[in-house]
């Protein structure tokens, strides 16, 4: 019998240094993974790098990285085959919003955008998932959002760039899933993280109750759960489900009238 599948796994964040990221790279490492962090804060990858090797006995691997620019996916892949680092994990977390009306931001600022939220996620999947198929054995984190069932924000890209990885996260499940590599879009609503302290809507968001938001760990384990049960969209907390199973009844011409009500944020 092969020895394979008792050598450490590794799992690969992006978007790692904080938030679900983090919470995601300590439940992988919790499970035996070693971990790979992506992320553009060195000192911030660092921490998370020490307190997972500390706590779990894993390796943590620090990789600096800025997926707004093209050639990071396959940077990123160019050095684990350098450092002989076989990813049979993928977690595309890396991710952020804009705050401007689509014609108020420059197009630089929404290329760099959907360069993240997009297209980077769709390369990275692209180039390492031919080793999990190989291997029979591959689990892959996409995060979207409740947001990509929700009522759009006025000329906001956010809800669109979230629906497009839960469809895409669907497809390539519906191929590799018999191949043994499990593919969930993994849709967070509310969240405690850094993110809306970088985004600066952390006075808005902070007036709404409490039952609405879950920690980053809760979202983190329901999402290596999910990818390990082989779902492929997992929306975590009954509070979250039941809005989204509510927002995906309501008609096109509902949610544009409920779109057109909100106050601009």
């Amino acid at each position: 019998m092969s020895t394979e599948a008792e050598l450490p796994k590794t799992v690969l964040i992006t978007g790692a240094s904080a938030g679900i990221g983090k919470a995601l790279a300590h439940v992988f490492a919790a499970n035996g993974f070693d971990v790979v962090l992506v992320a553009r804060r060195e000192s911030k990858l660092n921490e998370v790098a020490a307190a997972i090797k500390k706590q779990y006995g894993q390796m943590a691997y620090v990789l600096i990285e800025n997926l707004a620019d093209p050639a990071a996916p396959q940077r990123i892949f160019d050095w684990c085959q350098a450092q002989q680092i076989s990813v049979d994990a993928l977690v595309n977390n890396a991710g952020y919003a804009l705050h401007n009306e689509f014609l108020e931001a420059p197009w630089q600022a929404h290329l760099d955008f959907l360069q993240v939220l997009n297209v980077s996620v769709v390369q990275l999947c692209h180039l390492f998932a031919p080793a999990m198929k190989d291997r029979g054995y591959g689990r892959i984190i996409n995060l979207a959002s409740v947001a990509a069932w929700s009522p759009q924000l006025k000329g906001n890209l956010y809800g669109a760039a979230k629906a497009f990885v839960v469809d895409f996260s669907q497809a390539i499940d519906l191929e590799l899933h018999p191949h043994g590599v499990h593919c969930t879009a993994l849709c967070p609503g509310f969240t405690f993280s850094e993110f809306h302290d970088v985004m600066g809507t952390r006075g808005q968001v902070s007036k709404l109750p409490r039952f609405l938001w879950m920690t980053a760990e809760e979202v983190a384990q329901e999402g290596f759960d999910a990818v390990m049960e082989g779902k492929p969209v997992h929306v975590p907390g009954r509070v979250n489900q039941g809005l989204t199973q509510v927002m995906s009844m309501l008609p096109s011409s509902l949610k544009h009238y409920l779109s057109k009500q909100q106050k601009v944020m």
